[in-house]
Parts: structure tokens; sequence; C-alpha cells
């Protein structure tokens, strides 16, 4: 399973974005060569840009990673109560330079996230609302996490590219 971040407006606390799922096999232009069909997932929400990494302030570095169950942990213990019918494990974005314990989860502001990927069903222009917002988080976590988790417990390798346009 390959995602994507489309990182589409970057403000000064925040970063505003789409998650996609790339379906290599469809009849679709892509514009690294590949063909393929981009199905939208949800908005997300980052931290903003920063030269210089700062703790809790900022997003992680365009490219592409490995996700994973990460399956120890505050966020996970959290996560098994409070999605008992279908949490097998957080969902972990590996391998980041120089950043650890990078997780996609629910929240709304950059607030919520250290480096992490906020998902979300509605979003304000972060241009406007300096912090950016997202809503009805929970309701595309729901919607999201238990087609990748079950791609994860298959044994399939799961990339998500983060991209600024």
């Amino acid at each position: 399973m390959d995602l994507e971040v489309i990182r589409f407006s970057s403000g000064t606390d925040s970063t505003n974005g789409m998650l996609l799922e790339l379906d290599r096999t469809a009849n679709a232009p892509h514009a690294e060569g590949y063909r393929c069909k981009r199905t939208f997932l949800a908005y997300t929400l980052e931290d903003e840009y920063r030269e210089e990494k700062k703790y809790g302030e900022t997003r992680i570095p365009n490219g592409t990673y490995k996700l994973a169950l990460r399956t120890v942990g505050g966020y996970n213990e959290k996560y098994k109560r409070r999605f008992p019918d279908f949490h097998v494990g957080m969902l972990h974005v590996t391998n980041v330079p120089n950043f650890e314990y990078i997780l996609i989860h629910c929240g709304n502001t950059d607030e919520h996230t250290a480096g992490c990927l906020l998902v979300g069903d509605s979003q304000e222009n972060n241009q406007i609302t300096k912090d950016g917002f997202i809503g009805k988080s929970t309701q595309a976590y729901k919607r999201i996490y238990p087609r990748i988790a079950k791609a994860l417990i298959r044994g399939e390798e799961v990339t998500i590219k983060y991209k600024t346009i």
C-alpha cells in the first residue's frame, strides 16, 4: 500500500495537506512516470516547516517512509481504550532522520502534534487561522485506520510519501 501526503499550505504554526492512497494499477498518468490513481483519505495537519528542527514544533522532512504498528507507549495504551473494537497499534512513520515516534493520530490543531500527522474530515485555511485546524478527526481516523492496519497485519509494505507542492 502506498500513501501520499500532499502539503499544500505552510503557515507560521502549521502545515495543511491531504492524505491520499495511490493505486499504481490504475490507468491514470502519474507525474513520476508511474500510472496510478489517487484516492482522497483525509485532510492532514502537521507542525510548520523549519530549517532547523525544534522539538515538538517541526514537521518531518519530505521523503518516503515505511509505516509500522507501534504497540508500546502512551498513545498506544490510550487508543486501545478509546478504540477497543479495532485498535492493534499506532500507525508509526519509521526511520525519519532526527525524529522519533512519528504517529498518525487524531487531533485538531498544531498543539495536538509534535511532528505527528493529524487526520480529519474538514480543514480551515491556516493562512487565516494562525494555528490551522482540522475537524472531525476521530471520524476520519476511524475510517482510514482499519484499512491501513489490516495491510500491515497482512505483512504488506506500507509506505507514506510526504511531498510539498
